[in-house]
């Protein structure tokens, strides 16, 4: 898979060099994991920290369907 880059707000999290956009979703899944960032009662929903409203544009929480697409705005093929 070809990688992408992460602009500045993803790379808070996720580190700022080239990754396939598998390995992204990844290493997001293991800061929101690792923060317990997981709506305890909708594990589908992730309640944003400050370094994910930056990449969530700012939305508090999320669906993990919806950050998906919120992702793509932040990486360059």
């Amino acid at each position: 898979m070809k990688p992408v880059t992460p602009d500045a707000a993803l790379a808070a999290v996720v580190g700022s060099d080239p990754l396939p956009r598998t390995e992204v979703t990844k290493k997001l899944w293991d800061y929101i994991k690792s923060n317990d960032l997981q709506n305890p009662s909708n594990k589908r929903e992730i309640i944003a920290d400050d370094k994910l409203k930056a990449v969530f544009d700012g939305r508090d929480k999320v669906t993990m369907f919806e950050m998906t697409k919120l992702v793509s705005n932040h990486v360059t093929s």
